[in-house]
């Protein structure tokens, strides 16, 4: 649950709550609707967004192997998953959490970080195939966090 909203609701505990706190609350349940769907719709498109990832892939990388291919595909499944998941209670913190620890050795370990680049290309392109513009500035963030978390900036690593 997203900190501001759990902060709500434990004030709410003690004494009710001011208009302007009231106000956030009925903001963020607005918007649980709207990213609920977005949810749904994204868990709705994961195979074929997917499966058009892999197939661009092979023509991208066609000398990487097929186990480094599968590996990173697979990993990227429970990054957009975890993703997903942060979007929907809208909290990056819970992203963040999640991919911080595993995804440093998993990449220390692979070194997939071509692979990685063009996964993320691909997932957006993909995306925005597959979801609605409104659906993407929900995700878009969360895309982005996952991004930053997991493909370096620096230029020696290109």
């Amino acid at each position: 649950m997203h900190p501001e909203l759990l902060s709500l609701l434990e004030t709410a505990e003690q004494r009710y709550l001011e208009p302007k706190e009231i106000e956030l609350y009925r903001r963020h349940a607005a918007s649980l609707n709207r990213r609920l769907q977005t949810y749904e719709l994204l868990r709705e498109q994961e195979t074929n967004i997917f499966q058009a990832i892999a197939d661009g892939l092979v023509k991208i990388l066609p000398n990487e192997s097929e186990q480094n291919l599968e590996r990173c595909l697979k990993y990227w499944l429970l990054i957009v998953r975890y993703s997903a998941t942060a979007m929907l209670i809208n909290d990056l913190s819970y992203l963040q959490n999640r991919l911080q620890d595993w995804v440093k050795g998993f990449l220390e370990t692979y070194e997939t970080y071509q692979i990685d680049v063009q996964i993320y290309e691909l997932l957006m392109q993909e995306s925005t195939n597959h979801l609605s513009p409104d659906d993407l500035r929900l995700l878009e963030p969360v895309f982005q966090k996952a991004k930053d978390l997991i493909i370096p900036t620096e230029t020696g690593n290109s």
